[in-house]
């Protein structure tokens, strides 16, 4: 198959895709940041620099990847939908696929399109592919079962005229049981949202990586070691966590900040997700009806579902099709001179916030986060740890 990637970042469904022996001709991403890393990365791939200017899509092309921008769609985002000026971008998609009905698209976003607007932002795409003669299914699957110590949920639609989507998305289901907390004996990776509504945990692993706060501030994860030690990991093992070789997002620094990386690094793909994608693509399977569900007529849409071309469906399935379990956090870490410790500031801050926020914590979590602060605090008494806690509580 040829392939076209759309909003392509830093190449995770392109480099994914390559794997399961598909070749991509051309990219396209507005980014200069990406467009140094496509370029270092896919030097023989074209590359085109904005979506609203590309006037159509290669002739030969077989397959359309796009993981268009979920800052409109994400809970800790904007939520502005479909009709926000970034994720509404997927209408670019649309107005090429009306110019050229490729075989197959896929596409991929946040899990929180599925409820955003009680479900219309998913209706909607759903309703145009339907509208341009497309069968469709999808998924949320975890980047988790496929061996990346990372807890990432993602929503990927496979919408074709030439195979059967669900032959695509639901043949492969191995459900990967998730370690329960052990402070002590495994790591947890964790960080604030937005605001003080929610704390992104993961047992042995980290929660979601982020392309940074809504003000642009890069967002890495807090990890919290057996040892008591509170750190932050270096860019290079967070580039392994979505399946990346380290320093794939290096070449960014020519032209960016190096703190640029970490965002280019939180909106990408992950990779074995998009190789695992391809090599269905290359050999579908067979889809069992029996995991057909009813499909809600309103509300927010199920998080798997399909459309044979006749009817819609949800489908009861999990989010992990390979059930292939990672390597122990600790073990994975490789960038010791990537690591910090997590600064007194960002802690204390974060102290402050477990202070206003109604939210329960593991047992000796927080008494582990404060005798970090303690010790970052050169020595400082915990009488001097609390009287800065107290400041920022009621700042």
């Amino acid at each position: 198959m040829s392939v076209v990637g759309l909003f392509a970042g830093i190449g995770g469904f392109e480099l994914g895709m390559a794997g399961a022996g598909l070749h991509t001709s051309l990219v396209c991403d507005v980014l200069p940041a990406s467009r140094a890393v496509l370029k270092a990365q896919f030097p023989a791939v074209d590359y085109h620099d904005d979506i609203t200017t590309l006037r159509s899509l290669p002739q030969d092309t077989d397959l359309l990847c796009a993981g268009f921008p979920c800052q409109d769609l994400s809970q800790a985002g904007r939520t502005a939908g479909l009709n926000g000026e970034r994720s509404g971008l997927i209408a670019e998609v649309f107005r090429l696929l009306r110019r050229k009905r490729v075989a197959t698209v896929v596409v991929e976003n946040v899990p929180f399109m599925l409820q955003l607007n009680g479900g219309s932002a998913m209706r909607a795409i759903v309703d145009e592919f339907e509208a341009l003669g497309y069968r469709w299914a999808y998924r949320v699957v975890d980047s988790y079962g496929f061996g990346l110590p990372q807890r990432r949920e993602r929503v990927f639609l496979v919408a074709s005229r030439r195979v059967d989507p669900a032959s695509v998305l639901f043949v492969d289901d191995r459900p990967l049981e998730r370690p329960a907390s052990a402070l002590g004996r495994l790591a947890h990776g964790f960080y604030w949202t937005e605001g003080l509504g929610g704390l992104g945990w993961a047992v042995d692993a980290v929660p979601t990586l982020k392309n940074g706060s809504t003000i642009g501030i890069p967002s890495p994860p807090a990890i919290l070691l057996p040892d008591g030690r509170l750190i932050k990991p270096g860019i290079r093992d967070v580039e392994r966590m979505q399946g990346f070789a380290a320093d794939w997002t290096a070449p960014a620094e020519q032209v960016a900040r190096t703190s640029v990386r970490w965002g280019l690094v939180g909106s990408a793909v992950s990779v074995p997700v998009a190789r695992w994608l391809g090599e269905r693509l290359n050999n579908p399977g067979s889809y069992d009806q029996a995991m057909d569900r009813d499909f809600p007529a309103a509300g927010k849409m199920p998080r798997a579902a399909r459309f044979d071309g006749q009817t819609r469906a949800s489908v009861h399935i999990g989010t992990d099709p390979l059930g292939k379990r990672p390597p122990r956090l600790v073990d994975f870490l490789q960038d010791a001179e990537g690591q910090q410790p997590l600064s007194l500031r960002a802690t204390l801050g974060f102290l402050g916030r477990t202070r206003r926020a109604r939210l329960r914590f593991q047992p000796g979590f927080i008494e582990a986060v404060e005798r970090h602060a303690e010790r970052m605090g050169g020595g400082a008494s915990e009488h001097r740890v609390a009287q800065q806690l107290e400041l920022i509580a009621t700042d």
